[in-house]
């Protein structure tokens, strides 16, 4: 799975002029700056700080540092302070085979920019990314380097840019039978290799997702853009609807997911509906197998797409309309609560 990185750093938002959606905090702000000006000078000294429903506010700049919020700070929201996630920037670089200073190695899980695990989380404005790059580390066997780990329930990301390669965003349940929902708006996801993966149930609404060149040959394997794990006892898994998928990578050499099995109850299930896609996608057999498993013994659909990647056939199952009424984001979000973050 490793190959060629693609280009460095992205440019990109979700949509032009974002600005950041209410906060749901009702508790402190604390304020970030990594010159001094404020009252902490790295994102983790300020979520350390803080308390549950508190809102850490970060100011223009890059932070190099790995974050992450424990369960304890429910409620917390980490908010960009200009309202355009290019100016606030959280980065680093560590992959699953990066050695760890105290011995062993990093992992999936664990090679993550950020970690978000409490409930109840809002994210906003802010650009989340792992520059870790398969080209300079040619000794490193184990390639996936996560830049979100989402693995909370109620979780909010809006206006904000996860970038990396393989691996960007881990959709994750702790708990795999346990309900972890979390929503994505107005984002902007880049990445190459099972870029947006996980059991958890996850929609990505009105986002922009980029299929990073690996440097493929017409006809090749650039990638795959999403993995899903999805416990068989759950209904839904990954939704992305209303968004547009872009690639500057040659015709034909993508795919749009195959299945994670890491486990016998996993199935994994993925719909893509009314999105856009790019003639990077593989418009025959946009679905593919993996570690042993046939993507046919999954739950992959598609809904209304368009754009020179989209098709049908027998190798691309689409929803009926009567199936696309309860794929939507509304009924993979609401849950056993009735919970309803869509904007």
């Amino acid at each position: 799975m490793a190959a060629k990185a693609g280009a460095g750093v992205l440019t990109g938002t979700g949509r032009n002029a974002a600005a950041p959606a209410p906060g749901s905090a009702t508790g402190r702000t604390l304020t970030v700056a990594h010159d001094g000006s404020a009252a902490h000078r790295s994102v983790q000294a300020a979520i350390d700080a803080a308390a549950a429903g508190d809102t850490v506010l970060v100011s223009r700049g890059t932070y190099h540092e790995t974050i992450d919020v424990p369960a304890a700070k429910r409620g917390l929201t980490l908010k960009g302070a200009t309202g355009n996630p290019e100016d606030v920037v959280i980065t680093y670089d560590n992959a699953a085979g990066t050695a760890k200073p105290g011995g062993g190695r990093y992992g999936t899980a664990g090679s993550a920019t950020a970690t978000f695990s409490a409930n109840d989380v809002t994210v906003t404005g802010v650009t989340i990314q792992n520059t870790w790059e398969r080209s300079a580390h040619p000794d490193v066997k184990d390639t996936q380097a996560v830049a979100l780990n989402a693995s909370g329930d109620r979780q909010k990301y809006v206006d904000s840019r996860f970038i990396a390669h393989q691996d960007t965003v881990l959709n994750w349940a702790p708990h795999a039978t346990a309900q972890y929902r979390q929503y994505f708006r107005h984002c902007f996801v880049a990445g190459d290799v099972d870029f947006v993966f996980g059991n958890a149930t996850a929609v990505y609404d009105h986002v922009n997702i980029t299929l990073r060149d690996r440097g493929a040959a017409a006809g090749g394997n650039n990638g795959y853009l999403a993995a899903p794990n999805t416990d068989s006892a759950k209904p839904y898994g990954i939704l992305i609807t209303d968004s547009t998928v872009d690639s500057a990578a040659r015709a034909g050499t993508f795919y749009l997911g195959r299945p994670w099995h890491p486990g016998p109850d996993a199935v994994g299930r993925l719909v893509i509906r009314n999105t856009v896609l790019p003639a990077a996608v593989k418009t025959g057999a946009p679905w593919t197998d993996m570690g042993g498993f046939s993507w046919k013994s999954a739950h992959f659909a598609e809904y209304a797409n368009t754009g020179p990647g989209a098709g049908g056939g027998a190798n691309r199952p689409q929803l009926t309309a009567a199936q696309a009424t309860t794929h939507t984001a509304r009924s993979y979000l609401a849950g056993t609560d009735g919970w309803n973050p869509t904007l």
